[in-house]
């Protein structure tokens, strides 16, 4: 952020104050130090034998001024340097002033100053001895006088009484503290030590044998270590689960913190309160010249962005200040503005800056935090921090399904990478499966071979239609068990087998997938979480298909436990469809290259003013608002690191006709009225009858457009009417007219 001369300027006239003051608080402190009753005999003596006798370090001018300060406050004098230290800090870390009385403010600490130094000098002449070292005792002149003044009124505990308060009273209204605050701590304090006081005296009445009975240093068992977490708060350092052997349940591999990298200690320059102050002065002065008058309520500091709330004007429309976006952001010398019109829970509207210094946000503090550590999300996403930089933690179950949108170089496949690392490190491979679909075969390659895969990562398009479909037999498949059952989500299911046996037989129901053909009995449903990388190249290349089973997936799927994560670089309205967006309502939107855009993924502009890198919009389901989240980075070497931890678990168990490129129906019905095209027919017997296979030909004979014609040939390839396309582009007829 840049700043202009006067505010340099006044930044190196505080700095100077604030280096006058720490010296001068040195000089009175050493000539205090140095102080000799001698010195003060001798100051009254001619200008000659000053010079010689004086056995101050700093001289006469130490000497002159140490016995000022002794003759008037007695021992209360060593105050002084600790008031000008106190000052010095205050320049130096100043609190969120948005008026200008600032002499008014020093005129009224000096005041509460000096009654501090009179009250401590009259305590002092009350109850310390006078042991001539003082010219007038250890009160001085001032803390005589005031005990002599008021002992006959008060008495002594009277007087004592009165000079405490007026030390409390001063040093509140001076000091940064609360005394609610004091008392707090000072309560928790005597707890602590009340309760660890009762604890050794149980300790040392229990036998030997219980008071041994300690922590052990080294790697406990799995066994033991379950048990114990669960008697025990979880700490910082706690190991996550990656895998466990349903059937032999002997040994579970944990999965540390320690395979991510550590954050760094930063030394990241906090935007000063001078700096908050000065911006918010200009950002009214820019706004009022643009005919919007407001005023900045509240500053919250950040560690990339800070947000300025305002108060607008009775009568001005927020869209004014949204339209000046880019002026203000030229004004101010930033990169972008960002302008948040709604504020739930205020009046306000809100600014959003980026800070000259940008904080790194790691993987390992999201994963690492409490948050993440205790909580009871059924499937948890790390996503980053917010602008205050409290962990951002997200439940896919609740969602249910995710639709993420970003340009290249914005961050979304380290935001992809975060949320795949997060749901390893909490879920093992018998409560979570996965099937990732990724058409640049280089962002999800990495994967291939964990546990937790229902098949190998799918790179060809035909193979992802493949997979959807398996996941709608599977839905439809779980669904009918489910309501065998007479529960309503996977949930219920698999507490109901927990509690009980159920066999297939029983329910009259066939064996599925996920159940092995050797085993009638019921079990536990894990959750199958579907990720495309870039699901825009499966929309091109097999078309509205995968629309339909997506759209199928989303509105039936909640309940099934399966669960969609959708990623696009290009959202666009022939991407992101309408069918998609009412059935998918949470999306994430990292930085765009245009307002049409955050509009199709976000239903409203701003994603366009993101900084990248990670910078993005969370949109929950059920609100209209988004969060801005600061995405964790996490590095590619970090990843390698996890998953090879997760391979050597164990080996994924991969279902062989998932990317089968014959169409599945489900249990219960067909599909065939999303699959096959109502003019299939029709395209055969123009082929077989007119002997011409050329894709223009039958497009010109059905008036229908090149893609949809495009389809019904590889149909007829896929179906033995057609053969493959010959070197020289024409494909043989296969069916005789006959």
């Amino acid at each position: 952020m840049n700043h202009n001369p006067y505010a340099k300027l006044q930044m190196k006239l505080k700095e100077l104050a604030m280096l006058l003051f720490v010296g001068f608080a040195v000089f009175i402190l050493v000539a205090l130090m140095s102080y000799n009753l001698n010195d003060s005999q001798l100051l009254w003596q001619s200008q000659s034998n000053q010079n010689t006798g004086i056995q101050n370090i700093e001289g006469i001018v130490g000497a002159r001024l140490a016995d000022l300060l002794f003759v008037l406050f007695g021992y209360a004098a060593f105050t002084a340097p600790f008031f000008l230290i106190l000052s010095a800090w205050k320049l130096w870390c100043p609190a969120i002033e948005l008026s200008n009385k600032h002499s008014m403010h020093l005129l009224l600490t000096t005041l509460l100053v000096l009654t501090i130094t009179a009250c401590l000098s009259c305590l002092f002449s009350l109850f310390c001895v006078d042991d001539q070292w003082l010219p007038f005792g250890p009160g001085g002149l001032i803390g005589y006088q005031l005990a002599w003044f008021l002992l006959e009124p008060l008495n002594v505990f009277g007087t004592v009484t009165v000079m405490v308060m007026m030390i409390g009273m001063s040093a509140t209204l001076i000091l940064p503290i609360s005394l609610a605050e004091v008392a707090q701590q000072i309560l928790r304090v005597m707890k602590w030590l009340v309760e660890s006081w009762f604890s050794l005296i149980e300790t040392a009445n229990l036998p030997k044998t219980v008071a041994d009975k300690k922590q052990p240093d080294f790697e406990l068992n799995p066994a033991t270590r379950k048990s114990n977490e669960k008697k025990q708060p979880i700490s910082r350092s706690r190991n996550l689960a990656v895998s466990e052997n349903s059937k032999h349940k002997s040994r579970k591999k944990l999965l540390t913190l320690d395979l991510l990298a550590s954050p760094k200690r930063q030394h990241i320059r906090q935007v000063s309160q001078e700096q908050l102050k000065l911006l918010s002065q200009q950002i009214e002065s820019h706004l009022k010249d643009f005919g919007i008058d407001c005023q900045v309520v509240s500053v919250q500091p950040g560690p990339v962005v800070s947000r300025f709330e305002l108060d607008l004007a009775a009568g001005t429309k927020v869209s004014k200040v949204t339209a000046l976006a880019k002026d203000l952001a030229r004004s101010l010398s930033v990169t972008s503005v960002r302008v948040v019109e709604v504020i739930a829970g205020k009046s306000l509207i809100g600014i959003e800056l980026p800070n000259e210094h940008r904080q790194m946000v790691q993987l390992h503090e999201i994963l690492g935090s409490n948050d993440f550590m205790n909580t009871k999300q059924v499937l948890p996403l790390g996503l980053g921090k917010d602008i205050a930089g409290r962990p951002i933690i997200v439940d896919l179950a609740k969602m249910p399904h995710l639709l993420v949108a970003g340009t290249t170089g914005s961050g979304k496949s380290v935001g992809l990478n975060a949320m795949l690392l997060s749901l390893l490190y909490q879920k093992t491979p018998e409560n979570l499966k996965m099937i990732m679909i990724d058409p640049k075969m280089l962002e999800l390659s990495v994967y291939d071979g964990i546990p937790h895969l229902l098949t190998p990562v799918v790179t060809d398009m035909n193979n992802a239609a493949a997979s959807l479909r398996w996941c709608v037999a599977e839905m439809d498949r779980r669904y009918q068990i489910m309501a065998a059952c007479g529960v309503r989500n996977i949930s219920g299911y698999n507490a109901l087998v927990k509690q009980k046996s159920i066999s297939l037989s029983d329910l009259g129901l066939s064996q599925g997938s996920l159940i092995p053909s050797d085993d009638e009995k019921l079990q536990a449903m894990p959750h199958i979480v579907v990720l495309a990388d870039e699901f825009a190249d499966m929309i091109m290349v097999v078309g509205k298909k995968v629309e339909q089973l997506i759209a199928r997936l989303a509105q039936k799927a909640r309940a099934a436990g399966i669960h969609l994560i959708l990623a696009t670089q290009r959202p666009s309205v022939d991407v992101i469809t309408g069918l998609i967006k009412a059935n998918i309502p949470t999306r994430i939107s990292f930085q765009v290259s245009s307002k049409i855009d955050s509009r199709t993924i976000l239903d409203q502009q701003g994603a366009e003013q993101l900084l990248g890198h990670g910078d993005m919009l969370y949109l929950p389901p059920g609100l209209a608002v988004p969060t801005r989240v600061h995405g964790a980075f996490v590095d590619d070497h970090e990843v390698h690191a996890v998953v090879t931890a997760v391979k050597s678990s164990g080996q994924p168990s991969y279902i062989d006709n998932i990317c089968s490129s014959i169409s599945l129906e489900p249990a219960g019905g067909s599909d065939d009225d999303g699959e096959k095209d109502e003019l299939y027919d029709q395209a055969v017997a123009i082929v077989i009858e007119t002997r011409k296979s050329s894709i223009s030909y039958v497009q010109r004979r059905l008036k229908i457009g090149y893609n949809r014609a495009a389809n019904l040939i590889e149909t007829m390839e896929k179906c033995g009417v057609l053969g493959p396309v010959t070197n020289s582009g024409v494909r043989e007829i296969l069916v005789e007219k006959n």
